[in-house]
């Protein structure tokens, strides 16, 4: 019998990590092999294999263009606690014309700092890297328009394909921390318009 070869990716290793140990806790004997194809595509955020092998076996634009799989409740409750004064932090690296004006040192907040752009971002649409650079270039003042866009990328936000020359965002719903951040940045925006 033939053997289809499916890529495996989760849009957030960590919840893909908490996941698979919260399947396992408790067991007294490792799961088959059907059994942990099933666990890896629930930590991924599928229903079940079938579900995650459908999905991979879409047509290879659908496929590179694909949204991460809906959140599973698992990584849902696994969600961080909004913290005001990371919101504040983040949204200073915002000028009032919505320009990011500095990329911050620290992880979390670069990855908050990235939300807005992706909301703003052209959603069901597919760009060229020129496309995207002029995006991110009318985006940012600090003149490093490939972090965003390769950070983007590396996030989940954005998806690539393997040559590189088509992007397309992904559309997923956003953490609350993220979505507070989406609205503050707006809502700044609108303020000084």
């Amino acid at each position: 019998m033939s053997r289809t070869i499916l890529p495996f990716a989760a849009p957030d290793f960590s919840a893909l990590a908490r996941s698979l140990r919260q399947q396992l806790v408790g067991r007294t004997a490792a799961p088959g092999h059907l059994e942990l194809m099933n666990m890896l595509a629930r930590a991924a955020g599928s229903r079940n294999y079938q579900h995650y092998r459908a999905q991979a076996l879409a047509t290879p634009t659908q496929q590179a263009h694909a949204a991460p799989p809906a959140t599973h409740d698992i990584e849902a409750a696994d969600a961080p606690p909004v913290r005001p004064e990371r919101l504040e932090k983040a949204l200073r690296c915002f000028d009032r014309d919505g320009r990011l004006t500095r990329w911050p040192a620290r992880t979390v907040l670069q990855h908050l700092c990235l939300w807005p752009l992706w909301a703003d971002f052209p959603p069901a649409r597919t760009l060229d890297e020129k496309q995207v650079n002029d995006y991110l270039k009318s985006r940012n003042s600090f003149s490093d328009h490939a972090i965003l866009r390769r950070e983007m990328c590396n996030t989940g936000l954005l998806s690539r394909t393997r040559d590189g020359r088509a992007y397309r965002r992904l559309e997923r719903r956003p953490p609350p921390e993220a979505l507070m951040m989406i609205r503050l940045q707006a809502d700044k925006c609108r303020k000084a318009g």
